[in-house]
């Protein structure tokens, strides 16, 4: 999913607006794609990224940000930064997974300055507008039992909304980002959506032979190829932003 985090980063960066100069926190940084992002675009003094995860934060941590940036094993919930740390803390496609979302919020906004930025964005699961959703539905049309997205209802902007509402931010301000991507052909297509550690990988592992020719076929019926073979469709992230009382 890199090159559709890659997409969408910009574009929320724009939208995000924050002064140049400020200290960023990227809360569940993964293998630090935002990090990377902002500090190509948003001149920041800091940036410091976390995640739960030990091998994301190997990964980000050997990544293009590794000169610019600070990255840790830490927790969301419970965050390792004294209060009023940050000018701009920011959540890439994460928060929805989080299984206590009220505290990981009050969490980032503990460690935000006065006035400073409390943001993220989140792919529209509940809409099937994320990046997986053409093989997703594709697989439930022939019968799979396809498992469901952590937070699907949390991806919602009314649910983010009230979420940082509930966190006492105040200024809240949401947006839909829409990212079209081509792939190359469908075996691109294919690769990319299967990855080893997805659970719907998993899912196809297990299909005898003509089922999985059966799936193949149903996405490619779903997401005809263009003049050149390519394949190109579009998915949506919802956003939020807000601002800490003063």
């Amino acid at each position: 999913m890199g090159r559709w985090s890659r997409a969408v980063a910009p574009v929320f960066l724009d939208w995000l607006g924050a002064a140049r100069r400020a200290s960023w926190l990227d809360v569940g940084c993964g293998t630090g794609i935002l990090a990377e992002t902002l500090v190509e675009l948003c001149a920041p003094a800091s940036v410091h990224g976390v995640d739960p995860a030990a091998a994301q934060v190997s990964a980000a941590a050997r990544g293009p940000a590794r000169n610019h940036a600070q990255f840790q094993v830490a927790d969301a919930r419970k965050l390792p930064f004294a209060d009023a740390s940050f000018d701009v803390v920011a959540s890439a496609l994460v928060i929805n997974f989080i299984a206590e979302r009220p505290r990981a919020l009050a969490e980032m906004r503990r460690v935000a300055r006065p006035a400073g930025l409390v943001a993220a964005y989140v792919w529209d699961f509940a809409e099937e507008l994320s990046p997986s959703a053409p093989l997703r539905r594709a697989m439930r049309r022939l019968g799979a039992d396809v498992p469901g997205i952590p937070g699907t209802e949390a991806s919602r902007l009314e649910a983010l909304r009230a979420l940082f509402l509930e966190a006492g931010l105040e200024q809240i301000e949401t947006r839909t980002v829409d990212v079209c991507l081509a792939y190359a052909d469908f075996t691109d297509f294919w690769e990319s959506q299967t990855p080893d550690y997805q659970p719907t990988t998993k899912i196809i592992a297990q299909m005898k032979p003509s089922e999985r020719t059966r799936l193949m076929h149903a996405v490619q019926a779903a997401l005809p190829p263009g003049p050149n073979g390519s394949i190109e469709y579009c998915a949506r992230a919802n956003a939020i932003k807000a601002r800490v009382p003063r």
